[in-house]
Parts: C-alpha cells; structure tokens; sequence
C-alpha cells in the first residue's frame, strides 16, 4: 500500500472499510475522517450517526475486505491513499478526489503535466487516427496522456501515447484493477499495466456498471491540466468529462468538424460554449505549458473553488437532518445555498448532509451540489 509513512496497516484497512460501507462517498469520507481524526474511530461511530437519521447502518464487513485485498494483491496493485505524498496533486485539489485508489504501474506518469484525450466510442476512423497522432506528438511533448480505455478515441490516444519515444500514458477504467473492459482492450490494458500507469477507483473484482463512467471521468478531468475533446456526438460520455473539466477550473479543448456530420456535434458544441478551438497538438502545448490554474476556455463561467467548510465551532449546535430535507429536492442545489437559506453554520449544515447521506437519503453531485436521492 502506497500510504503515508506514519499510516499503520489497521488504519489503512480501516480506511478501506470505511469507503467500502454503505452510504459513504468521498464526500463523506473526508468529513468523517474530519471529525473522529481516524477511519477507526470513524467506523465506531456510523451506528450512532444512521440512528440520528433513522436508519441502521454498519460498516462494510471485514471478510469481504479481506477478500479485496487479496485480490488486488493478486493482480500485482497496490492501494494508493490521498494523503500518501504519491498522490497527484492535481487529483487531490477536487472536493470528490477518490479518498483510495489500485494501481499498476509508474505513479510518477500522474506527477507529470497530464492531458486528458476523450471522445466517441463509435469514433469515425479519422478521428481514432488523430487521436493516435495527438496522443504520440503530446507524449513526446512531455505530457502524460490519460483516458479511459474505451474503444475509439481512448484507445486510441493510449496506443499513440504509448508509441512515443519515452512516452507515457494513464488508463482510468470503471471496473476493478483485475477486471479487463472493454474485452477487446484487454491486451491494451495489460500493456498500459506493465509500461504506463492504470488507475481503478472501484475495489477489485467490480464489473463495470453505469454509474461508474461518470465517476472514472471525473478522475480523468481532476488529474488533468487540460481536456480535449476530439469527436463525441451531443449525448456523448465524454462531454461528461468535458463540462468536469470546466468545473474543477481547467482548460477545455475541443477539435472542431463538419456541422453535417453527427458525431462533430457535441465538440462544436462545446466550443460554442466556450471551449478552445484547436487544430494541431501544438495548440494544445501551447494553452498548457506553463497552465497556472487560469484557463483560457470560458466554458462554464465562474469555477468552484475548493471547498472550505469544516467542522462547526464550538458551541454553535448542529442542524437537524429533517430540517434541512426540507429544503432539498431530487434537483441539485449547492451547499452553499443551503448554508445561506438554513442560516446554520457551516460545519453543521456539513454534519446533517452527511447524516442524510449515511442513511441513504442524500446523492452528491459533482461542483459541491447535492439532492435528495430519487
């Protein structure tokens, strides 16, 4: 396990338990963390946190993590903590940074400037071509390519990255680290295994399933400098990553196509929305050579900075759960709204959500909004 040095291995497997439980997320995870100081005392006191909110809750099972370890062990990864000083920086900034990461490979691919390359799964053949061509000109540029296996535009800027002269790329699949998808990149990710770097959020063992492509995109967004989108159709997954990437305040580039052509839609798009237009690696170079978190892309307008709620002083009391449902929908709404709207203090209003969220009531979503769950 890549943890800090002062991390013993019963607080490592605590950690792992603690993300693993029911009802917790990133999100979570790091304001339990906050409040008990270890992951230990944070699974001593889920059972009295869900009984405030109505609801049983226990923590994941210790066998079943056990059994997870195992098989990451077996599939020759590691765990990666995010306060191991191995974990990307840039990852780290976003308020929903994966708390544990598996991995194969060379961490120090993700320590390099790093660019994101998405687009269409069912990609025309000349736009897998560019990518291959992007992915090689930007890997011998110094950048790290990172993507997420799909079939079209990311196999193909991991396969250009990986033909580079001292290139390097990083894979960032939905699945568990042990669990090859698409099938027909299974060779693709071995190779990226043993010459680049591989990255799974989701614990060994895990079939990929709908709600983890978002998710996976997120940490393609978050550990780059830069997005560019190459082809994707309006409802592409990789406009996903795209409106992250505006999100987390960082540049977004898209290569623009045919309006006649479907699959040139959703990065037109995106460019009328303020992406920058792009033609030649050397454009994307350029916009993020020296990138000092000052994007030129104006898509999205303002960028959420990092969140700095913490616990409530002292003395403050705490916000009711109920009370605070009754301000929530299922539509997204910042927290910061809610903050103004209660009229508690932050760390309070922080504690209610995360009593809502352990008791299954309360969904996260991504720019530090939340909702009632459906």
């Amino acid at each position: 396990m890549s943890a800090p040095a002062s991390l013993s291995q019963e607080e490592a497997f605590a950690r792992i338990r603690l993300l693993r439980s029911p009802g917790i997320g990133p999100v979570s995870y790091a304001q339990l963390l906050r409040r008990f100081g270890t992951a230990m005392a944070a699974i001593a006191a889920l059972p009295d946190l869900a009984r405030a909110s109505g609801r049983a809750s226990v923590a994941a099972p210790v066998e079943r993590i056990e059994r997870e370890i195992a098989a990451t062990r077996a599939a020759g990864a590691r765990y990666l903590f995010h306060d191991s000083s191995l974990y990307p920086a840039l990852l780290g900034q976003i308020d929903s940074a994966p708390p544990v990461l598996t991995y194969c490979g060379e961490l120090a691919l993700a320590g390099r400037p790093c660019v994101g390359l998405v687009g269409a799964r069912n990609a025309s053949a000349a736009a897998v071509k560019l990518a291959r061509e992007f992915g090689c000109a930007l890997a011998e540029k110094g950048f790290t390519v990172v993507s997420g296996l799909a079939r079209g535009i990311d196999g193909g800027a991991h396969e250009g990255a990986l033909a580079a002269a001292d290139g390097g790329t990083v894979g960032v699949i939905a699945s568990g680290i042990d669990i090859a998808y698409p099938p027909q990149h299974e060779k693709l990710q071995e190779r990226i295994a043993n010459e680049g770097l591989l990255f799974a959020e989701q614990p060994a063992g895990t079939q990929p399933r709908g709600p983890h492509f978002p998710s996976r995109n997120r940490i393609i967004a978050g550990l780059s400098l830069g997005t560019l989108v190459i082809e994707a159709a309006p409802r592409s997954g990789s406009l996903i990553t795209a409106r992250l990437a505006g999100e987390f305040g960082r540049e977004l580039m898209a290569i623009p196509g045919s309006p006649l052509e479907p699959r040139s839609q959703g990065c037109n798009q995106l460019i009328r929305e303020g992406a920058v237009l792009v033609q030649s690696p050397e454009d994307v170079a350029e916009l993020l050579q020296g990138f000092t978190g000052a994007p030129r892309s104006t898509f999205g307008g303002q960028h959420p900075g990092p969140s700095t709620h913490d616990e409530a002083p002292e003395g403050e009391g705490a916000t009711d759960p109920a009370d605070l449902a009754g301000l929530l929908t299922t539509a997204p709404v910042g927290v910061d709204e809610l903050i103004r709207q209660s009229g508690q203090a932050p760390g309070a209003v922080q504690m209610a959500l995360l009593e809502l969220e352990i008791s299954g009531r309360l969904v996260r979503h991504a720019g530090g909004r939340v909702s009632l769950a459906g």
